[in-house]
This record gives C-alpha cells, structure tokens and sequence, in this order.
C-alpha cells in the first residue's frame, strides 16, 4: 500500500519536537502549525519535499493531477469520467481548493488516500500556506476516502449533519469493505471513514482562514447532505454532486424533485466560475446547469409517465427517447440505473400523493 501522510506527519512532528506517536494515533495540529511564518514556509517545505517523494511513484501509476485555476485563489483537479479503478486510483471526482488569507480550504477530499497525499503536494507547489479545513460536499466514497490524508495533516473538517446516518450505516461499512477490494492497494484496510470535526446546518456564513464562505444547505437533492460552497470574494461557487458537467450523473435514490429546485437555487448566486463535482469547470453556469436540469427533468417526465400508465419499466425505458443523451460520457454505465431508480421514486411519490 502507498504510504499515506505519515512520511509528512513524521517530517512535523520533528521540526515541532514532537514526540512521536503511532502512525494510527489520533493527532493534534503539531506545534509547528502554530508557529511564525518564516518558520511554517520552512516546515511546508519538508512536508512538500517528503510528499513529492511519496508521491512520484503513485503519481507515476495513476492518471495526472493538475492545478486548474478558475479565479484569483481558487483551483481545482478533475476527475476522469470514469468507473472508479486500480488503474485510476478511483481519481473520478474533483476537489477544489481556496487559498485563504491564512491558510488554505478543501473542498472534498477525493476518492483514496493517495490522491489526497497527491493533491497535498500540488497545493504546496503553489503556495506554502497550511492546509487548514475540508468542507464535505458530501459523503460518497469518492469525495471521503481521502479525508484522512487531511485530518492528519491537522486540517479541520466540516460536514452537514444530514450525513450522520450514512457515516454510520452498514452501506457506508459494505462500501468501505468493497472498495478495499475493488480499488487495491489505493483503498486498503488503512482507509477510514473520518467524521466531520464540525457538524453545520447549512446556510451559513463562515470565516475560514481569514475568507469568507458560504456554505448553502441543497440537500437533500443528491444526498440529503448535499452542500454547495459559495465564496463571494472569488465568486466562485463549489457545487458538489448537484452539477455534473461534460458527463451524465449518477442519480441513485435521490431526491430529483428537490435537486431541480437546488439547481435553480444555484443560479441565484452571481457566480463566474462554478466547479462541478464531475467534469470540467464552468464559465457560463447557467447554460450548463440548464442541461443537468434538462436531463433530470426528463427522467422525471418519461418515467413519471410510464408509472402513470402502469407500463412496467424494461417498456417504458425501450419506448423513451434518448438520443440526445446518448453521445455523453458515463451513459451506458449510469443512464439505465438512473432511468429505473427515478421510475421507483416516480412510484413512490405517487403512492404518497394518493
């Protein structure tokens, strides 16, 4: 298994004088996080140095990660448009990040411990201020499985407390269980899921690293968490799963009438640069939003038709058409999923509406 952020975290402990703890050992930020500026540049550097050691052979087997600048001090590295793999390090998932008065802010964590400690040194090769909070779009594997690479670095993470239910259940266990097969040797038995150090409601204003954040509640859409970062002095907008751009999403058992009001919600904010989930950043973010909410809408629309008309699934799905659809990445592996589990919800609000 590539090492995780240890050869970091032994690099800190020591420029702190520090004593050394077990690698598996919950962690305070090391002293020299607390330190003057000249002497945390010094630190950072280490940290980088030791990370680009561990770092050039993972980044050697997996898919390259770049820093793609979408405002002022806001980045982001995308994620193929692919099934999670071995060969692509489960790198199917952006992250974004803000480098703030005092520090710098995550916006997800990525898919495996490797990608995080990947994404830890192409941060440092652009600034050597800390890694200081992680904002939790939302829980799915491939936005959490790097969060432990943060915590350990001493960076606080936030979350909505919709998520409280999933990190605990036995599908975010039997998930963990397969990924740690299916995505070997990056997810392994070392991969944790990590709670939020601070739990938020969403709707508020927060002041990270001297920046001022926005952390509006639109859930449930994809996830009853789902949150969606705002950062005024960018205007830059952080919009989780609620926006797949340049690729169908995976809908799942989401909330689809709910995420079509949040995307809406969206183009309130005055934004000239929103990073997606998935897919390339947008800057013209209300044609691209209108295409994810034409794509749900129409789910919404064939299949609630179909339920209507009692036609059973496999008949509804062969009559729809799709073709305007079809040429987008991901359809054959999501579009069907999406089409019968928006038919189960459109039978379940009709159920309900009776």
């Amino acid at each position: 298994m590539p090492c995780d952020a240890r050869c970091a975290l032994a690099v800190l402990d020591t420029k702190a004088d520090a004593t050394m703890m077990p690698l598996n050992a919950p962690r305070q930020i090391p002293a020299a996080l607390a330190a003057p500026a000249n002497r945390m540049r010094q630190v950072w550097r280490l940290v980088l140095a030791c990370l680009l050691a561990v770092t050039g052979a993972q980044a050697s087997e997996g898919p390259p990660m770049v820093a793609i600048q979408v405002a002022p001090n806001s980045y982001y590295v995308q994620g193929l448009a692919a099934m999670g793999s071995p060969k692509n390090q489960n790198f199917i998932s952006n992250a974004g990040f803000v480098v703030a008065e005092e520090g710098v802010v995550i916006i997800d964590a990525l898919g495996s411990p490797a990608l995080a400690e990947r994404l830890v040194a192409v941060i440092a090769g652009i600034t050597p201020k800390p890694i200081t909070h992680v904002l939790v779009t939302h829980y799915h594997a491939d936005h959490i499985y790097g969060l432990q690479t943060f915590k350990a670095l001493g960076a606080k993470i936030i979350a909505q407390k919709g998520a409280k239910e999933y990190i605990h259940s036995e599908t975010a266990r039997l998930r963990l269980q397969a990924s740690r097969t299916d995505l070997a040797p990056w997810v392994d038995e070392q991969t944790q899921i990590v709670q939020p150090d601070q739990w938020v409601d969403g709707g508020e204003d927060m002041t990270l690293s001297g920046t001022r954040f926005h952390l509006a509640l639109v859930g449930p859409s994809h996830t009853p968490e789902d949150l969606a970062i705002w950062v005024p002095s960018e205007r830059a907008l952080f919009s989780g799963d609620l926006i797949f751009n340049g690729r169908l999403p995976f809908v799942g058992k989401a909330n689809s009438s709910h995420w079509i009001k949040a995307l809406d919600q969206m183009t309130d904010f005055d934004a000239v640069a929103v990073v997606p989930g998935h897919g390339r950043w947008s800057d013209n973010p209300k044609q691209d939003i209108a295409l994810m909410r034409d794509y749900l809408g129409y789910l919404r629309e064939t299949m609630g038709a179909a339920v209507d008309d009692l036609l059973p699934f496999d008949a509804a799905y062969a009559e729809a058409d799709w073709s305007r659809f079809e040429a987008v990445p991901m359809f054959r592996f999501a579009n069907r999923m999406n089409a019968y589990n928006t038919y189960l919800l459109m039978e379940a609000e009709g159920l309900r509406a009776k």
